[in-house]
C-alpha cells in the first residue's frame, strides 16, 4: 500500500517522527499548526487568570441563597439548577484551559499553578453544591413527584430522576459536605501516580541488535516495540517495564491509595461493593461486568490460538510480550505522515454521511483540535477532552505507525461523540456516561479497518492488516476484560482487608496473563509490574468499556452499512438524557444479553480463518 509520506513537503518534526527519532525536544521547537488552538476559550493565561478571579469572587453566591428553600416549590428548584449549571460550566472552561495547558509540559510552573487551583476551586465547588441532592431526596415524596411531573421542570427531569434512584446512597447534608471535603485528599495517589510516570521517571537508552543506541520514552516504546529487530524490543521492553520495576513499592502503594478511596466512598453510602458503587449510578448491574468475564473465560482459547499463530508467523521458539506489536511478516511496515492519517479517517468514516464528515474535516484540518507530536515532558498516551463550550480536542503522540492512525480515528470518535452530544443536549444532559464512551471510539476503529482493507492491492497488505485488526481486538477486547478482572480481584481483596503488596500484586498479575494468553506465551518477570503502569486502574472500573464498547461498535457498524447512519447518529446525540442501556438499545443493541460480546468473539474467529486462508 502507497503511504503517500511526500517527506519534502512535511515540517521538520514530521519528518522525524517518520524517521523514529528521539521526539523530546521542547515544546517551542513543535509548529504551531501542530499544536490545539486553545484560545476558543481563553486568548492566554493571561486571559485565563481574569476569568479566574471573575469566578471566584461571585463564587457560589447564588447558589448558597437558595439552601433550604427547595421545599418552596419549583421555581426555586429551576432557579437553583440553573444557577448550579451556568457555574459549572464555567468551572469547566477554567479547567478545560488549564489541564490541556498543564498536559503540554507538566512541570511548567505557571500551567501546573493553574491547574492545581482550578481543581482546588472545583473542589470547593463540590463541597459548596453538597447539599442539593440531600435537601431535594429529603422532600416528601408527594412533592418529589409534583417537582417531576411539573412542566417548569421538564428540562430537568432526567436530573431529578437519577438523584431519585440514588436516594438509598445519599447521605445527610452535613455527611455529603464531609465526603466532598475528603475528596481532595482522595485524588493524591493518582495525581502522585500522573506526576511520577509522565515527568519523573527516567528511561535509559537501549541497544538495537547492531548495537546502536537508542534514546527511550514513553512514545518511543510504542515505536521501539513495532521494530522489526528483536533485540531492539527486547532490550526496550526490559529497560522499561524494568524502571517501573525500580518502584514497584511506591507504585503499589499509590494503586493501593486509589483503591482504599474507592472503599471508602463504597462503605460510606452504603454500597455492597466497590464495582456496585462504580456502576450503580449509571444504572448498570455488577451482573453485566461478571458476564463480559465470563464469556471471554468460556471463549479464551480463540486468544490462546491467537498467540500460537503469531508464534508460528514469526517463527520464534518462545513468544513474548514484546513480540505482540511488532510485524509477523519481515518485508512490510506501514508508515503515514499525519496528513495522510486524517485523510484516511475522513475516506473511513464517510458512511456516517456528510453532518459528520464535514465537522470532523474542520476539526482536523481548520480548527486545530489536534496536539500532534511528542514533545518533552508531555502527557504520555492520547486522549479526546473538552467542555461544552470548547472544542473537543485531541492529544496525540503521533509516531506514524498504522497504530498511529488507528488512534486518531479512535480519539476523533470520541470527539465527535463530544461534539454531537454538545450540540443536541443542554448542559447537564450532554454528558455521555463512561459506559458508552469507548463505543464510538472502537467504531471508528471498524470503520478505518475497513477501509484500508478494501484499499489493499496485495496478499502481504492484507495479511498485515488482518494481523493489526486480530492485534486491535486482542489489545481492546482481550487485555480490557484481563484488565477488568485484575480490577476485581484487586477491590475484592482489599475489600476482605488482604494487604496489596507488591508481591500479591505482581502474582495475581502474573496469574491472568497465564491464563489469558495460554501455553505458547512466556511470561517474563518484567510483565508482572504492567499493571503499576496502567493509567485507567486510577478511573474507577474503567477498562471493561473498552470491552463491552468494542462489541457495540461492532453491532453498530453493521447495521449502518446496512441501514444507514440515522439510528446512529441519535445515538451519538443522546448524551446524558437517558441511562447508557437505553441509549444503546434505541439504536440497537442490547448490552443485557450475550449476544454483542459472542458476535465479536465470532468476527475474531472468523478473522483468523480468513488471515489462515491468506497464508
Amino acid at each position: 500500500m502507497s503511504c503517500h509520506l511526500g517527506a519534502s513537503k512535511i515540517s521538520r518534526i514530521a519528518q522525524k517522527v517518520l524517521k523514529g527519532e528521539n521526539m523530546t525536544e521542547e515544546r517551542s521547537a513543535i509548529d504551531q499548526e501542530h499544536t490545539w488552538d486553545l484560545k476558543i476559550l481563553y486568548q492566554d493565561l493571561k486571559d485565563w487568570e481574569s476569568a479566574f478571579d471573575g469566578v471566584k469572587n461571585k463564587f457560589c453566591s447564588d447558589i448558597q441563597a437558595l439552601k433550604g428553600k427547595l421545599g418552596d416549590g419549583s421555581v426555586k428548584v429551576k432557579k437553583l439548577f440553573e444557577s448550579t449549571y451556568e457555574l459549572e460550566k464555567e468551572l469547566m472552561n477554567l479547567y478545560t484551559y488549564a489541564h490541556l495547558r498543564h498536559d503540554e509540559d507538566i512541570s511548567h510552573e505557571d500551567h501546573k499553578s493553574a491547574y492545581d487551583r482550578i481543581s482546588a476551586l472545583l473542589y470547593q465547588f463540590s463541597e459548596a453544591t453538597s447539599w442539593i441532592e440531600p435537601e431535594l431526596l429529603a422532600l416528601p415524596a408527594e412533592k418529589l413527584e409534583k417537582l417531576l411531573q411539573c412542566p417548569e421542570l421538564a428540562d430537568y427531569k432526567m436530573v431529578i430522576e437519577k438523584c431519585v434512584r440514588l436516594k438509598p446512597h445519599t447521605l445527610s447534608a452535613r455527611e455529603e459536605e464531609l465526603l466532598a471535603l475528603s475528596g481532595k485528599g482522595l485524588e493524591c495517589s493518582e495525581k502522585a501516580f500522573g506526576a511520577l510516570n509522565n515527568a519523573d521517571l527516567k528511561f535509559p537508552d537501549v541497544k538495537d541488535g547492531k548495537g546502536e543506541t537508542h534514546k527511550l520514552s514513553h512514545g518511543l516504546f510504542q515505536a521501539h516495540l513495532r521494530s522489526p529487530d528483536r533485540t531492539l524490543r527486547e532490550n526496550a521492553y526490559k529497560a522499561f517495564q524494568g524502571t517501573f520495576l525500580n518502584f514497584e513499592n511506591t507504585l503499589c502503594e499509590l494503586l493501593n491509595g486509589k483503591v482504599q478511596a474507592h472503599i471508602f466512598n463504597a462503605k460510606a453510602r452504603s454500597y455492597t461493593s466497590c464495582l456496585q458503587a462504580a456502576l450503580f449510578p449509571h444504572n448498570i448491574d455488577t451482573a453485566v461486568y461478571d458476564a463480559l468475564i465470563n464469556a471471554t473465560h468460556q471463549n479464551i482459547k480463540q486468544l490462546h490460538r491467537f498467540v500460537s499463530l503469531r508464534k508460528k508467523l514469526m517463527k520464534l521458539d518462545s513468544f513474548h510480550a514484546y513480540d505482540f506489536y511488532a510485524p509477523a511478516t519481515d518485508d512490510l511496515e506501514m508508515k503515514f505522515d499525519y496528513e495522510t492519517a486524517v485523510d484516511l479517517t475522513l475516506e473511513a468514516v464517510e458512511p456516517l454521511g456528510p453532518s459528520y464528515c464535514e465537522v470532523l474535516k474542520r476539526g482536523l484540518k481548520q480548527e486545530r483540535w489536534v496536539d500532534i507530536y511528542e514533545n518533552a515532558r508531555k502527557r504520555s498516551g492520547a486522549y479526546s477532552s473538552g467542555c461544552y463550550e470548547s472544542y473537543p480536542y485531541i492529544l496525540l503522540n503521533y509516531q506514524g505507525f498504522l497504530n498511529d492512525v488507528m488512534t486518531l480515528a479512535h480519539e476523533a470518535g470520541h470527539s465527535m461523540h463530544t461534539y454531537f452530544s454538545n450540540q443536541s443536549q443542554a448542559y447537564h444532559d450532554s454528558h455521555y456516561s463512561i459506559f458508552v464512551a469507548e463505543v464510538a471510539s472502537t467504531f471508528n476503529e471498524e470503520l478505518l479497518f475497513r477501509h484500508l482493507l478494501q484499499k489493499t492491492k496485495t496478499k502481504k497488505e492484507r495479511i498485515f492488516l488482518l494481523l493489526q485488526k486480530l492485534d486491535g481486538i486482542r489489545a481492546t477486547f482481550f487485555r480490557q476484560v484481563l484488565f477488568a478482572e485484575f480490577e476485581k480481584q484487586v477491590h475484592e481483596l482489599a475489600e476482605k482487608g488482604a494487604p496489596l503488596t507488591p508481591a500479591t500484586l505482581k502474582k495475581t498479575y502474573r496469574e491472568l496473563n497465564v491464563k489469558y494468553f495460554g501455553p505458547d506465551f512466556a511470561n517474563d518477570e518484567e510483565l508482572d509490574i504492567e499493571f503499576a503502569r496502567v493509567p485507567h486502574f486510577y478511573y474507577n472500573f474503567y477498562v471493561y468499556q473498552y470491552a463491552t464498547g468494542i462489541s457495540a461498535a461492532f453491532a453498530l457498524v453493521e447495521q449502518v452499512l446496512k441501514e444507514g447512519p440515522k439510528r446512529y447518529l441519535e445515538f451519538l446525540s443522546a448524551g446524558g438524557s437517558d441511562y447508557p442501556v437505553e441509549v444503546l438499545k434505541r439504536a440497537g443493541v442490547d448490552m443485557c444479553t450475550p449476544a454483542p460480546v459472542d458476535a465479536l468473539l465470532h468476527r475474531f474467529g472468523a478473522l483468523m480463518d480468513e488471515l489462515e486462508a491468506e497464508l
